[in-house]
């Protein structure tokens, strides 16, 4: 039962290091991230990754974007759609050219430089999400707009990943199929049965889990019905997540979702997300720091530059202030799991060299880390413009 002490240890750490975040008016969740790097192998290597804190750190992360579908104002996403479609787009094509560049530069072949431009294609809110919720600001304009973008975002770059793997010959399957035409299209009946769920099926469902005479036969309702659209995403080529957040926008619709958000908040933020934050401190390492210097440097400023003005000026192209800019653009920062995901599908797949994957890892988790403190930064910065 090893696993109970290192359970143990990561969640002290958290909860004592977030809590010291805040009292220094900073976003808990920094303090979790360090968390991880702290009792990981870059420092005391009390804890290292392993499948249980995995596993752990998976489900926290789908409940974390359940929730954030949960608070989420859908009447705000269909009025920001277009503008979270350009953002995601441009926050896509950014990072592939700018990092992809640089890599070719550092010696890369075209094919494994374009690839590592797609590992930074990929936006991860849910360290957004958590930093948004503490300054209250999911429910702004900013706040859905980068909730709306990142949903497009992890769509487009899946499309993107899908077209590499299928027109490069060298990597494996990224759907059901080695057809990329065909996933696509699997992908698009995904999609309308998502909406099928948000119309009909969602309601009916927790409209009867109420009759069950069943402790807490709501909220384990809520679960199944997001837990299922999590697997069938990731089941035709899609994130976990995705499904996740819609199925909490579905949940959202029904008159359950204040003890659904209130229940699942207890489950997830007491054990799974202070692990999945904790998590992506535990890969990070020192190892290559010195050899990989220069690269680590080019490519972290490159995907910090890439995705914050990708979501600054796009978002100020549909109205929005300069400060309202400034936060979408943070909040698209983050790499976090999605990153992480594809740069483990390229090294399964020799799509880059072996010698680069740690510094590529330590650059996806630096843009994580580095992340809610500039998004924290401008959300001050705004509020106290506008007060």
């Amino acid at each position: 039962m090893e696993f109970l002490g290192e359970l143990i240890l990561i969640l002290l750490t958290t909860t004592l290091l977030g809590q010291l975040f805040s009292r220094l008016n900073m976003p808990a969740v920094i303090g979790q991230l360090l968390s991880g790097i702290v009792l990981g192998p870059a420092i005391l290597n009390w804890v290292k990754p392993n499948d249980i804190v995995s596993l752990f750190s998976e489900f926290g992360v789908i409940l974390l974007m359940f929730l954030a579908g949960l608070e989420s104002d859908l009447d705000l996403l269909k009025k920001y759609f277009k503008l979270s479609f350009t953002v995601a787009s441009v926050g896509v094509i950014l990072p592939v050219i700018f990092a992809g560049l640089a890599s070719y530069a550092f010696g890369m072949k075209p094919l494994e430089a374009l690839f590592i431009g797609i590992v930074f294609a990929a936006t991860s809110v849910s360290i957004s999400v958590v930093v948004l919720q503490e300054a209250n600001q999911l429910h702004t304009r900013a706040g859905t707009a980068i909730l709306g973008a990142a949903v497009v975002d992890d769509i487009l770059a899946v499309v993107v990943l899908s077209l590499f793997t299928t027109f490069s010959h060298e990597g494996g399957k990224s759907g059901l199929t080695d057809n990329f035409f065909l996933n696509l299209l699997i992908e698009v009946v995904y999609f309308g049965a998502v909406w099928v769920i948000y119309k009909f099926i969602a309601p009916y469902f927790m409209k009867t889990a109420e009759k069950l005479d069943v402790n807490y036969s709501v909220v384990i309702a809520s679960l199944v019905l997001a837990l299922a659209m999590a697997w069938a995403a990731d089941f035709v080529g899609l994130s976990a997540v995705v499904g996740a957040f819609f199925g909490g926008l579905a949940i959202r619709q029904t008159p359950q979702y204040k003890e659904v958000n209130s229940s699942v908040s207890a489950i997830g933020y007491s054990i799974f997300i202070p692990v999945f934050f904790a998590d992506i401190g535990l890969s990070m390492t020192f190892a290559s720091f010195v050899k990989d210097i220069w690269f680590i440097i080019v490519m972290t400023v490159l995907a910090l530059l890439s995705k914050f003005w990708a979501g600054k000026y796009s978002s100020e192209l549909f109205g929005f202030s300069k400060g309202e800019g400034n936060i979408v653009g943070a909040g698209m920062v983050s790499r976090g799991e999605v990153a992480l995901i594809v740069a483990q599908i390229g090294i399964n797949h020799h799509l880059f060299p072996e010698d680069i994957y740690s510094s590529l890892i330590l650059v996806i988790i630096v843009t994580t880390v580095i992340s809610p403190f500039i998004l924290n930064y401008y959300i001050k910065k705004q509020n106290t413009v506008t007060e």
